[in-house]
């Protein structure tokens, strides 16, 4: 006589994976919503190599908020030193390799920060190597005693450099390089997206930062909210002033396109920094960004959202860069 089975426990199991896979898909789709709502989610940068082309093919790289922040720097510090797009993209795609843009307190013996830098090898203290400002400066000091490296293959421009035991692994991270060289010194763009600062921003720090970067470059002086160590801002055409304190940063008359190119590095070094030092808006070039709006998105002059039209106490005139700390 055969047995009968009862299908109950099979229809229970079938039960309890529907349910799972239910629960499943709710999680990733509330994680997506709030990802692509205003400032909810996780936050995250994404650089693009056309900041017209952000929605369409324009190629892109995400990473970290402080991956963002140490690729910032690096470019901003070549470009503060007015080298060319090709060093920026030999130290990004080395950093990279070597860190994947983490400041890193260990390493292969005793290598440490962005670039793996080793104080036993007279790249300096600990203390220096891992400050991303420093450890940048000298990979470009020693780049560019390499003859002829801006018309050398990446790999080998790096290597001259690193001396690393893999030198073929550089060339892997050309394209990602490319993007964010084109992000921060060109024609491209960074978004951060994530929820707006609930902390008072550091006007001393972000003042202090640009300083560090860009120095006394003779192309920019501060504006006189900047120069005042941040206070409440002033208004662009007229408007209403705004309350927030400010940083502003002018590019000096005739200063010519090397001054344009700094003032880009400004404004997406600021982006890029927004989560770490209190920054909730920066203005530059007829368009603006707004920490926890627009999916952390630049908007452009006359865009849903935007606030950088005419009469808006925002806006940044020609050649400024408007930096705006939470308070």
């Amino acid at each position: 006589m055969s047995e009968i089975r009862d299908p109950r426990p099979r229809r229970r199991r079938l039960l309890r994976v529907v349910v799972g896979l239910l629960v499943l898909l709710s999680v990733v789709g509330y994680f997506a919503v709030q990802r692509a709502s205003n400032g909810g989610g996780a936050p995250f940068c994404v650089a693009s190599a056309d900041a017209s082309g952000r929605d369409g093919g324009s190629e892109k790289y995400e990473m970290s908020p402080e991956q963002a922040a140490n690729a910032a720097t690096i470019a901003a510090v070549g470009i503060a030193k007015g080298l060319p797009d090709r060093a920026v993209t030999i130290a990004l795609a080395t950093a990279m390799q070597e860190s994947a843009l983490r400041n890193l307190d260990h390493g292969d013996r005793d290598s440490l920060g962005l670039f793996q830098q080793r104080p036993s090898m007279g790249w300096g203290t600990p203390e220096q190597i891992t400050d991303p400002v420093y450890s940048a400066g000298i990979f470009y000091d020693h780049l560019v005693d390499v003859p002829g490296y801006s018309r050398l293959p990446l790999t080998v421009a790096a290597q001259k450099v690193q001396r690393s035991g893999f030198p073929q692994a550089y060339a892997k991270h050309e394209p990602d390089a490319t993007v964010l060289t084109a992000a921060f010194a060109g024609g491209g763009s960074l978004d951060c997206g994530g929820p707006a600062p609930t902390q008072p921003g550091d006007a001393e720090k972000v003042r202090e930062g640009l300083v560090r970067i860009f120095g006394q470059d003779g192309m920019h002086t501060f504006g006189p909210q900047g120069g005042q160590g941040g206070q409440a801002g002033r208004s662009a055409g007229g408007g209403r002033a705004v309350a927030e304190p400010e940083i502003t940063m002018v590019e000096k008359r005739d200063a010519g396109e090397a001054a344009t190119r700094r003032s880009r590095a400004m404004a997406h070094w600021a982006v890029a920094n927004s989560r770490e030092m209190g920054i909730a808006r920066v203005s530059y070039d007829l368009r603006g960004w707004v920490a926890g709006k627009d999916r952390g998105r630049w908007q452009d002059k006359g865009d849903a959202g935007a606030k950088n039209g005419d009469g808006d106490p925002y806006g940044a005139a020609p050649g400024e860069v408007r930096i705006f700390l939470a308070r």
